[in-house]
């Protein structure tokens, strides 16, 4: 039998989907759903074209996507120790920007227009 193991989201906590996000921008800019699932669908066609070309996304105040090539390594089994060639590959990083990092640190994202912000107790 296998172990169980831990997932890194709690059970609790959302995960944001495309549609949720399609559903948000229909609201705040006032548009179709229709129109905001076809915005947010292209938005991340134009994100994943520029990263297979190989080309850096910088989001200003959010974070960048960047692609890497790396290179042929020796890895080794944890089984048995033995050395296994592990070939080269491209990935995809994202590195979130300082304002980002600060915000979920935090535990809040951006105040809603129009709302007061929390005093402090």
């Amino acid at each position: 039998m296998g172990a169980v193991m831990a997932t890194s989201q709690p059970q609790d906590q959302k995960t944001v989907t495309r549609a949720d996000l399609a559903e948000s921008v229909a609201e705040r800019a006032k548009i179709q759903r229709n129109d905001a699932q076809k915005l947010v669908g292209r938005v991340f066609e134009m994100i994943e074209e520029s990263l297979v070309k190989g080309e850096s996304v910088r989001l200003s105040r959010f974070g960048n996507f960047i692609v890497r090539k790396k290179s042929e390594r020796v890895g080794r089994n944890p089984k048995t120790g033995r050395e296994v060639p592990i070939t080269p590959r491209t990935v995809v990083t994202f590195r979130p920007s300082q304002l980002l990092k600060d915000r979920v640190e935090k535990g809040r994202g951006k105040p809603k227009r129009g709302a007061k912000p929390k005093q402090d107790e």
